[in-house]
């Protein structure tokens, strides 16, 4: 009984040195990499602790917040209504961070730092995209987007807050709006095609149009070269003619009547000629060759009279 009375005697002789122990252990803690705890004595501000393990005086110091220095992004919508009178929700997204050399202003100067941005987003865009039309909003979003963070850096700098980057990531009109929108797009595009196949088809009768000149030219020059040909041969048959003692006059009549024949000759080796009634007398070449030969007569003395008027 003794022995057992000692014992507890000794352990309660060692609880004084376990508390104690225990309470010096609780005063140990690690702060994360990219993190910063903020210590206070007695509910005021003592210290900046940075990441790794650190101790503080138990019972007198306690941790009064951690702090991520990482960036974070907060993404903002606003609904404003642009110079044409068209209302459209933008998005807003902004990416800041905690300033490392300002970590007390941040935690103590800021209560609640998203509605302090929000508020300050909405300012701006709301100030900005009333001066803008809608297309000119689409096109100008980079513009939005600085003015946005030159706000904020001026704003949020007193408060410990970097602003690394403002960004607007999604413009929506309303519904109708943006079926108007597709509908003017469609009817710029049909415009465009028709525009195109306008000029092609221009282009084609063009084409077809100068083709067709240029074959009516080479046709006519082919039978200018044909007649040229034909008059030469005759020029030819007319010399050999008059050297048989034949007249110019006869000779032309005995071509003529000659073509005539030749004319006969070539509808009758074709199947497919059309019928042609041409006179078929026994005197018809005779007839005809004497008709010629009375006009060309005729031309000649009409020729010399006019000659000798002259």
């Amino acid at each position: 009984m003794g022995i057992l009375l000692a014992g507890i005697g000794s352990i309660f002789g060692f609880l004084p040195f376990i508390l104690i122990a225990f309470i010096i252990i609780q005063g140990f803690f690690v702060v994360k990499q990219q993190t910063v705890a903020l210590i206070e004595r007695f509910g005021k501000f003592k210290s900046i602790r940075r990441s790794g393990f650190q101790w503080k005086i138990p019972l007198i110091d306690r941790i009064a917040g951690r702090v991520s220095l990482k960036i974070q992004q907060l993404d903002v919508m606003v609904e404003t209504k642009t110079m044409d009178d068209v209302f459209v929700k933008l998005k807003v997204s902004v990416q800041y961070m905690i300033l490392p050399d300002k970590v007390y202003d941040a935690f103590y100067k800021l209560d609640n730092p998203h509605a302090q941005i929000t508020a300050y987003i909405f300012d701006v865009v709301r100030a900005e995209v009333p001066r803008l039309k809608l297309d000119d909003v689409f096109e100008k979003k980079d513009d939005i987007a600085i003015a946005v963070k030159r706000e904020l850096d001026d704003a949020m700098l007193n408060y410990g807050y970097g602003i690394v980057k403002a960004l607007v990531t999604d413009i929506d009109p309303a519904e109708e709006v943006k079926v108007s929108m597709n509908r003017i797009n469609a009817s710029e595009r049909e415009k465009m095609v028709a525009e195109y196949e306008g000029e092609a088809e221009r282009i084609r009768i063009v084409k077809i149009a100068e083709a067709e000149a240029e074959s009516k030219r080479l046709q006519g020059q082919g039978i200018a070269d044909q007649r040229r040909e034909i008059a030469k041969g005759l020029e030819d048959s007319m010399s050999v003619l008059n050297r048989a003692g034949i007249n110019s006059q006869e000779a032309s009549a005995l071509i003529v009547i000659t073509q005539h024949y030749d004319t006969l000759s070539a509808v009758g080796q074709n199947t497919r000629s059309n019928l042609i009634l041409m006179p078929n007398s026994p005197a018809a070449a005779s007839d005809m060759l004497t008709d010629m030969v009375v006009a060309l007569n005729a031309t000649q003395n009409m020729n010399d009279a006019q000659k000798g008027i002259e």
